[in-house]
């Protein structure tokens, strides 16, 4: 759901997952696989079917889109996990990038980047409170939210946190 959430269409679609907040336990568990599959992912024509993406609309997009990665790789608050690279030379390319940062106020947790790039906070389970207040407040962008959860209580805590948070508030899907 991340990978088909914030990279589909090259990140560039208003529903587009920009941001998660992981809590440390799940994280251990799904951070090595994921980002196998982000470094996995097939770029290229998208008249050719078995390309997951294409490139991205335009040398505008292109320019901010990386200059927030090249930020990001940069940073001592962030560090790009997987992608992080980009290709103008035939095409406005950006690989699939996820970012994970330790501050959860850093600047692609908070700002809308309309590219292929996912932001990861990672939280500790006993800051659940604070992490959805973080998530309630960190950004003025919020169209569409999702919660995964197995645990009915928690999926029932999150959605009456965030119920307010985005237009369109998903349980267990992209």
């Amino acid at each position: 759901a991340l990978i088909r959430g914030a990279f589909e269409y090259q990140g560039q679609k208003c529903s587009a997952a920009s941001r998660a907040f992981i809590p440390k336990s799940v994280w251990k568990s799904i951070k090595t696989p994921l980002v196998e599959k982000i470094e996995a992912l097939s770029m290229g024509d998208p008249s050719d079917m078995s390309h997951f993406m294409g490139a991205v609309i335009d040398s505008k997009a292109f320019g901010k889109i990386s200059g927030y990665i090249q930020e990001a790789k940069s940073s001592s608050g962030a560090e790009v996990i997987a992608g992080g690279e980009w290709d103008d030379s035939k095409g406005y390319f950006i690989r699939p990038t996820l970012i994970e940062c330790q501050d959860p106020n850093y600047k692609t947790m908070k700002e809308e980047i309309f590219g292929p790039v996912l932001s990861v906070y990672v939280y500790d389970e006993n800051q659940l409170d604070e992490t959805l207040k973080l998530c309630d407040q960190g950004s003025p962008y919020a169209l569409t939210g999702a919660v995964f959860a197995q645990d009915r209580f928690a999926v029932q805590k999150i959605s009456n946190a965030l119920r307010f948070t985005a237009g369109n508030f998903y349980i267990n899907d992209k």
